[in-house]
């Protein structure tokens, strides 16, 4: 018995140690290989087993597993799988994983410019939309659409047609938010706006979109007041692949996309090339569109020390435009209504048609200098070439509103000659406002660890920009000639009267141009083809930037500054006399000759702007799952050039000066393995800016500028992330905002020709600022029913929409709304692995097909007897928003 009984002891013991010594624990860390941060939830399974774990919020893990050796698989999401062999007790350490879409396994190029929120300790309110996602959810929809479940963002305008959108954070439209592409700035030099149209190509090549709210984490000296958006694009790939992709959508819309890369071979060198078409009749009446997009990178890597990549990316467009109409027209004729567009002879012809091509290259150079320090370098340029066409002379119009080309072209047959004069006849043409320009730049930035716990970074931003604006004929209608009479300005901007017809300068030109952004892109004009105006810009620009960051394990502080000088000069080509018009010699010379307070030329007074801004923060830890921070920041920021001269003249602007901007945040954020949530609460000041706002009148269209204006924008934003278990992941957001004008304004408004209207002084004090939801909340999921087959959906509402009219004490709140999207994914997999497969998606946007204003642009107010609309005089003019759309798209991936 004593035997038998040592024989089970012995046994028993035998098999735990057995079973002890077959087990292992493994350790590691699971990151993003674009963006270098940690992916919370990604799954960690022992192959062969249903062992498994998942990481935490900081991407770490810890698995035991059932033998000594083997192999595990790490899978996440939206991201490619790794398989490792494990041997006893290994820590596996970092374990990169790449976006599982068309350009997966890339490189970060110029990592030193791009200042992402994970390269520095001390957080910021950040939202990242990954490449996986922007294919998935962005259909045929402008890029700005992949921001919508952030909080406190609201993106308007999708029914003026492709690529019209615009987009607010925290109330700040796109002139007042820094937008990146690569870490350099993309803002128009000169109002500061976005032109999403000139970057349909954004959806192809973005390799992650990462939006900070409030102050950011960029060391540039640039106007993040709203917050600031960076563009990671695509690079080169490691690897040799590609894909092939076709997509079809609501109202014949139809894009094909190529690409193939052919990975990095042995000497360092690899090449990644896109071309993509699209053209789509537009949800709305006459919005047709159409365009090409292309994308070139190469890349050089000779050594373990330097890393080279050009890139050229360029997106040719065209697009028929709608623009805002009061609700009774709307009412009238269908929400779909655009009177832009009519028809000749039975044929398709728009009023307004929007044509670009901006090709933007870059040369990035990484060089790593030692274990401590790098260099990143990029040295870009840019060339825009286009513009929009409108009306010049006498339209006409049919019974329903639209354009009446049959008799434009039969009216203008009447005119002597064919010679069309600017209201000196009645005649007609089509004209394009060209808008064109020159931008090159350089930013460099310098990092080194001068202690474990203490990085430094210095740097410069250089930019230089020329800009050419005038108008030519578009379509002569049948004509054969056009003429205008440009009156002359004195040296106080003056238009002259003398004897009562004041002093001219003719054109007339025999030219047209077409609006193509491939002709526009090669095209030339001389002075004497130009008409109504025609004026350049020179606007050169130097910065210097560093930060100083201390992060020990529980504790991070930083430090930014940044200072940078303005140059401005304007060159007017035709509102100002040359010396033959002094004198009375020139052909071109009509009314009384010059006097002597004319000066000739057309050179404005250079106008140098000093600006600087100043960013602070820390951050503490309070335990694994907790941390809170509070940034500050300060900004002296330089007026726009379109700011700097007064009325679109040589004439600088008495009023402006650096607008001055105070931002206070802090935060709180929660992180465990299954839940994820930030709180952030904000308020931003913004002293002695400037606010522009557009309608239509009388089929014309005027501007609203308020100078002097005072901005305070404060609110609370909570978001979160749960992930209950691995097919499942809620994500969620609230942003509640109180965002108002403070003191009084200069109100002037001008016509289209740029002409004041008139001008006044107004109370402004606690008006509502326009344009931007101040209430959203927004709840979405996605689960995956089946390995590879998913569905997800998100519901947004909207409330606190006021109208867009600029500064007013009194606007016009807009009715609440929802929206719904939702979206079926399936992915078949070809081969052994997830290099091929087929990926099928549905998007339906709009699902239950809601009804809802998106903006106006008008604030008129409901009296007794008025009809109205949901309670808003149909009077206002603005737009609905669209209503049930849909997409399918089929990528092959090699």
């Amino acid at each position: 018995m004593k035997k038998i009984t040592q024989f089970l002891f012995v046994s028993v013991v035998m098999l735990f140690t057995t079973i002890a010594f077959s087990q292992s624990t493994l350790t590691g860390m699971v990151m993003d290989s674009d963006l270098n941060s940690p992916l919370p939830g990604a799954n960690v399974v022992e192959r062969g087993t249903t062992n498994g774990t998942t990481t935490d919020f900081d991407g770490n893990f810890t698995l035991t597993t059932k033998s000594t050796s083997g192999s595990i698989i790490i899978s996440y999401v939206g991201y490619g799988s790794v398989t490792l062999k494990f041997t006893a007790g290994a820590n596996l350490g970092t374990i990169q994983l790449s976006p599982d879409n068309s350009l997966e396994e890339i490189v970060i190029i110029g990592s030193g410019i791009i200042d992402l929120a994970e390269d520095r300790q001390t957080p910021i309110a950040v939202s990242t939309i990954k490449a996986s996602e922007i294919q998935k959810k962005i259909g045929t929809q402008d890029i700005t659409m992949t921001l919508v479940n952030t909080p406190s963002v609201y993106v308007a305008g999708q029914s003026g047609g492709f690529g019209d959108s615009r987009i607010n954070v925290r109330g700040f439209g796109d002139d007042n938010t820094a937008y990146l592409l690569n870490g350099q700035p993309i803002n128009s030099m000169e109002d500061g706006l976005m032109f999403w149209s000139n970057w349909s190509g954004m959806n192809d090549i973005a390799n992650a979109i990462q939006i900070q709210r409030g102050l950011g984490s960029s060391k540039l000296a640039i106007s993040s007041v709203g917050g600031t958006v960076n563009f990671v694009t695509k690079s080169t790939e490691k690897r040799e692949g590609g894909f092939l992709y076709a997509g079809i959508a609501n109202d014949n819309y139809l894009k094909t996309t190529a690409q193939y890369s052919s990975g990095k071979n042995a000497k360092g060198w690899g090449t990644t090339v896109m071309l993509s078409n699209w053209r789509g009749d537009g949800y709305n009446d006459g919005t047709f569109g159409e365009g090409q997009n292309y994308f070139v990178s190469v890349g050089y890597t000779p050594n373990s020390t330097h890393n080279f990549n050009f890139l050229v990316t360029g997106a040719p467009q065209w697009h028929d435009q709608n623009f805002s109409k009061s609700i009774s027209s709307y009412l009238e004729y269908g929400r779909k209504y655009n009177n832009n567009w009519g028809t000749y002879q039975g044929e398709y012809m728009t009023e307004r048609r929007n044509f670009y091509h901006k090709p933007v290259a870059n040369l990035n150079w990484d060089f790593n200098i030692n274990d401590n320090t790098n260099l990143s370098t990029v040295l870009y340029a840019s060339w825009g070439r286009g513009g929009g066409t409108g009306d010049r002379g006498r339209r006409e119009r049919t019974a329903t509103g639209n354009i009446d080309y049959d008799a434009i072209y039969a009216k203008n047959a009447l005119i002597a000659d064919g010679k069309g004069v600017y209201f000196g006849n009645d005649s007609y043409i089509t004209r394009a406002s060209m808008n064109l320009h020159s931008w090159y730049g350089l930013v460099s930035n310098l990092e080194t660890k001068l202690s474990d716990k203490v990085t430094w970074n210095v740097g410069m931003d250089l930019r230089t920009y020329y800009g050419e604006h005038f108008r030519i004929v578009e379509n002569f209608h049948g004509l054969t000639s056009w003429r205008e009479d440009i009156r002359m300005r004195d040296q106080n901007n003056n238009h002259n009267t003398y004897g009562g017809f004041g002093t001219y300068k003719f054109v007339e030109t025999t030219r047209d141009l077409s609006a193509n952004p491939w002709a526009a892109t090669f095209a030339s004009f001389d002075q004497d083809e130009k008409i109504a105006y025609s004026n350049d810009e020179r606007i050169s620009y130097g910065g210097l930037f560093t930060q100083l960051e201390y992060a020990d394990d529980n504790l991070s502080a930083f430090f930014q500054g940044a200072v940078s000088n303005q140059y401005h000069q304007r060159f007017d080509h035709f509102q100002y006399a040359d010396q033959s018009l002094i004198d009375g010699t020139s052909s071109q010379s009509t009314g009384t000759p010059l006097p002597a307070n004319i000066e000739p030329g057309v050179n404005s007074e250079k106008v140098e702007n000093f600006g600087f801004n100043l960013k602070g923060g820390a951050a503490y830890l309070l335990n694994e799952d907790n941390k809170v921070y509070v940034n500050a920041g300060y900004y002296s920021r330089q007026p726009y050039h379109d700011n700097i001269y007064l009325n679109f003249t040589n004439f600088v602007n008495p009023l402006t000066e650096n607008e001055t901007i105070l931002g206070l945040e802090a935060g709180y954020s929660f992180k465990s393995q299954f839940f994820t949530a930030n709180l952030n609460l904000y308020r931003t000041s913004w002293k002695d800016r400037v606010v522009t706002s557009s309608r239509v009148v009388n089929d014309v269209v005027q501007f609203t500028t308020n100078q002097g204006v005072e901005q305070i924008h404060s609110g609370v934003e909570v978001d979160f992330v749960a992930k209950p278990f691995t097919q499942l992941r809620i994500n969620g957001f609230v942003s509640v905002g109180n965002w108002e004008y403070a003191g009084n304004a200069l109100t002037r408004v001008l016509d289209e020709d740029r002409n004041i209207i008139s001008e006044d002084i107004v109370d402004i004090d606690g008006g509502k600022v326009g344009d931007a939801a101040q209430f959203t909340v927004g709840l979405g999921a996605d689960f995956e029913i089946l390995p590879r087959f998913s569905i997800d959906a998100d519901w947004r509402t909207y409330d606190k929409l006021y109208a867009d009219v600029g500064a007013v004490k009194e606007n016009l709140e807009l009715p609440a709304y929802d929206i719904v999207d939702t979206g079926i994914s399936y992915k078949w997999l070809l081969g052994n692995h997830d290099a091929t497969s087929l990926n099928f998606r549905l998007n339906v946007n709009n699902v239950f097909d809601e009804v809802y204003l998106s903006d106006l642009r008008t604030a008129i107010k409901a009296e007794a007897g008025d009809t109205t609309y949901n309670g808003i005089n149909v009077a206002n003019q603005g737009y609905f928003g669209l209503g049930r759309t849909w997409n399918f798209s089929i990528r092959y991936s090699f």
